[in-house]
């Protein structure tokens, strides 16, 4: 049985109305609402099958509506916050020093966040993990 690790403040997986949830099927889904619980969740249980990340987990990283329509005003807007709460980003940043701390390979992941630019930020850093991760550990 494989194991997918859901990473959402908000986000039901098991009440999937967006559509968004990976393919389970032959899997046990695990749901974790923040930074915390997904360290303390990894580091009892070890790494997952698939992870599937949001990146806004608290009401702080949501965006203000008059930024969804445009990418750029929204990154804008993004980067000149100081979030107080970690991100998904914060999550993949942890999960990668954790695989290379433990010589493990990435699992699976997916991003299902609503957050175009943090989606992106997650995924190129991870992808560029996976590079690094393809040359260098083989």
């Amino acid at each position: 049985m494989r194991k997918l690790l859901w990473l959402d403040d908000l986000r039901n997986p098991f009440i999937d109305t967006e559509g968004k949830v990976p393919p389970i099927i032959d899997s046990v889904v695990e749901w974790v609402l923040n930074y915390e619980q997904f360290v303390q969740w990894i580091e009892k249980f070890g790494l997952p099958d698939i992870i599937s990340f949001d990146h806004d987990l608290a009401d702080e990283h949501y965006t203000p509506e008059q930024y969804w329509s445009d990418y750029q005003k929204s990154k804008e807007y993004q980067e000149s916050q100081n979030y107080q709460e970690k991100t998904g980003m914060d999550c993949a940043k942890w999960l990668v020093d954790y695989c290379i701390d433990n010589n493990l390979k990435l699992p699976t992941f997916y991003i299902h966040s609503a957050n175009p630019v943090g989606a992106d930020n997650i995924k190129f850093y991870l992808q560029n993990y996976l590079k690094y991760e393809a040359k260098f550990k083989k």
